[in-house]
């Protein structure tokens, strides 16, 4: 029997969190391995596990897997989270990539210089409600099915619900307008994986602080 898959990479939500959500959701346990000194890294590069000299890598069927979206693809293709056809898998990548686009601004928020951080938070905000979400909800309003591809979940949904996470970390009332997101978020949230994940003490990382930049920052040897 194969082993469970290891992730490697710092102890910190970054590019990792949205493989953890995934995995998490198909039910599947998983251990980590941190990397907590820049040497950890040096490492895994020097003994040739990553294949482009940068995490996150994710061993896996006897695998070490790198790039995020491969990994996504790879877990979501396995544990039947990828749509039953070519056109469906092309919806699934479509709205993933749309959650991509706007996840990223969040995720690269904490390294936004002090000066320029609420001009960015505003665009953050202003794309959230006027481009991205208000197209997530027009999908479920078209087809009034519980997920957003083939009335069946797929990783779209569960990396957008993952999304709406950060959405309302940064400012709770981004939701209000969008009643068919609010529900996709509590159906997948009560799932019983994810309602597991989503508790206090597994694996789900918490919100950046300024602590977790400085490691983040020294491990990757970020000026």
């Amino acid at each position: 029997m194969a082993g469970k898959p290891k992730l490697h990479y710092f102890n910190g939500r970054g590019r990792m969190e949205c493989i953890r959500w995934l995995l998490a959701a198909a039910g599947v346990e998983f251990e980590e391995k941190f990397m907590e000194k820049p040497e950890d890294l040096d490492k895994l590069r020097n003994d040739g596990s990553l294949m482009f000299q940068q995490v996150p890598m994710v061993e896996i069927d006897g695998m070490k897997l790198v790039q995020t979206r491969a990994i996504l693809n790879y877990v979501a293709t396995k544990y039947n989270l990828y749509g039953k056809d070519m056109k469906e898998r092309a919806l699934i990548d479509m709205y993933s990539e749309g959650v991509v686009d706007l996840g990223e601004m969040i995720l690269l928020l904490p390294l936004c210089p002090p000066d320029q951080k609420d001009a960015k938070i505003t665009q953050i905000k202003e794309s959230t409600t006027n481009r991205y979400l208000p197209a997530f909800e027009k999908v479920l309003k078209s087809h009034g099915q519980d997920y957003l591809v083939g009335n069946k979940l797929s990783k779209a949904d569960i990396h957008l619900v993952e999304l709406l996470y950060y959405v309302e970390e940064l400012d709770p009332s981004l939701l209000a307008n969008f009643p068919l997101l609010k529900g996709l978020k509590t159906r997948v949230s009560n799932l019983p994986a994810v309602k597991k994940f989503l508790q206090p003490g597994s694996q789900r990382k918490p919100p950046m602080d300024e602590k977790g930049l400085e490691e983040a920052k020294r491990i990757f040897r970020i000026k």
